[in-house]
């Protein structure tokens, strides 16, 4: 199929941008890498009066080590990112879950920020900002405003960015002297969507694991304290609480299980040096 008419604009800044979205609101949509629009826009699941290009700016397609936080501007490729030489020392979970999202190619054009934006509930990057307790900078002819993951990732597709607002870059916390991280995850393919995606963190005795493809956005859950005994229970409550729900890829009992064996693969690699890949 092809995308139904729309008009283009290749913004020559953020305030074009952002006059865009501001006149044309609901009827907008921002390009960036496209690999998550343009199929939507072939299959006319989405019918923009209005493409805004923001790939070619400059001054979104920098990685600016922040001093405790990363920030990663809007044009910056999943490609980039993992390409970035403090990355592995900076991110250490966003290195390991970075080979599993897609494949090279789209990672050479898919952006960081579109995959936190598209909000799939499967997918790796949407999962490490959770993780991380990371933030997305919205911009808009208001002013400007960070939203917390938390509050940012809502539900499947569904964030808190509002159709006038552009998503100008993601900050995402640096890991800390004695921290550590793994990423599992499940897919039937490489490249294809998780079935189950897992991220853990250790920090002292705090364990923090994010999962996702469950629920319908990343869930984590935190425990102050988790003795190696307790890890197999405390895991089979939290499969319960997600849910899940059958589809092509897995049933519901299948989901619960990959929380349970991933998540105890993943916590028990952060009681040991580095990160699960």
């Amino acid at each position: 199929m092809k995308p139904a008419p729309f008009d283009y604009v290749r913004a020559d800044s953020v305030e074009e941008a952002v006059s865009v979205l501001a006149e044309h609101g609901d009827e907008a949509r921002v390009l960036a890498g496209g690999q998550s629009l343009m199929p939507m826009l072939n299959m006319r699941l989405v019918r923009p009066e209005v493409l805004v290009d923001i790939g070619g700016l400059p001054e979104l397609a920098h990685i600016e080590d922040e001093g405790d936080t990363v920030a990663v501007g809007a044009a910056v490729t999943q490609g980039d990112l993992a390409d970035w030489p403090e990355l592995g020392t900076a991110l250490p979970v966003v290195a390991a879950a970075l080979p599993h999202v897609g494949h090279f190619q789209t990672r050479n054009r898919g952006t960081v920020c579109g995959s936190i934006c598209h909000a799939d509930p499967s997918s790796e990057l949407p999962l490490c900002l959770a993780l991380l307790g990371g933030e997305v900078e919205l911009h808009s002819a208001h002013g400007v405003r960070t939203v917390p993951a938390d509050e940012f990732q809502r539900g499947v597709l569904t964030t808190a960015k509002e159709p006038d607002e552009l998503a100008v870059r993601a900050r995402l916390p640096k890991a800390q002297d004695g921290e550590r991280f793994a990423f599992l995850e499940f897919q039937h393919r490489h490249g294809d969507f998780a079935v189950v995606a897992v991220a853990a963190k250790r920090s002292g005795d705090s364990v923090s694991l994010a999962v996702g493809g469950v629920a319908d956005r990343p869930e984590v859950c935190r425990w102050d304290t988790l003795p190696g005994d307790a890890v197999e229970d405390a895991l089979n409550d939290l499969a319960w609480t997600l849910g899940g729900g059958d589809d092509i890829h897995a049933t519901a009992r299948h989901r619960r299980q990959l929380v349970r064996h991933l998540g105890k693969r993943a916590i028990d690699a952060t009681a040991a040096d580095g990160a699960g890949a």
